[in-house]
């Protein structure tokens, strides 16, 4: 397994597509963690001086040797569940929406300093996996 949860939560969460997204963009090991908004906002803060939970944080492992992991997303149970029910689909998707993101900036994308190019990604990932086109919406706010 390319991915290695650790799940805090009692959010669902179904592997294989996770799984196969991670599988085409990397060979390396991701690390996964679904926390709660009270613990991503504690990272938020120590690691970006904001203040506020949000729905995904990302921490890549600089070093690329051996078998070190890609490095570690974080993601918020209660984003997940908000988001979902915002834009009207399921919370599978919404998570896999929120994984493909945290991947990207894991992999050096960065869509507030790049020209669309992360949201292109996004876009071409969401397509390619046949994902519901309704997480194209997220890709554009």
């Amino acid at each position: 397994m390319l991915i290695e949860l650790e799940n805090q939560t009692s959010l669902p969460c179904e592997m294989k597509v996770l799984e196969e997204i991670a599988c085409s963009l990397t060979s390396r090991p991701v690390e996964l963690i679904i926390t709660d908004n009270a613990t991503i906002q504690e990272l938020n803060r120590e690691h970006r001086n904001k203040d506020k939970p949000t729905d995904v944080l990302s921490f890549p492992i600089e070093a690329d040797f051996g078998e070190l992991p890609l490095g570690s997303i974080v993601i918020s149970d209660t984003f997940v569940r908000e988001k979902a029910e915002q834009y009207g689909h399921s919370i599978q998707d919404e998570l896999t929406l929120l994984f493909i993101h945290g991947l990207l900036h894991l992999l050096g994308y960065d869509h507030e300093c790049d020209n669309g190019e992360m949201r292109k990604k996004e876009e071409e990932i969401i397509h390619s996996f046949g994902l519901p086109s309704s997480l194209i919406v997220r890709t554009e706010g």
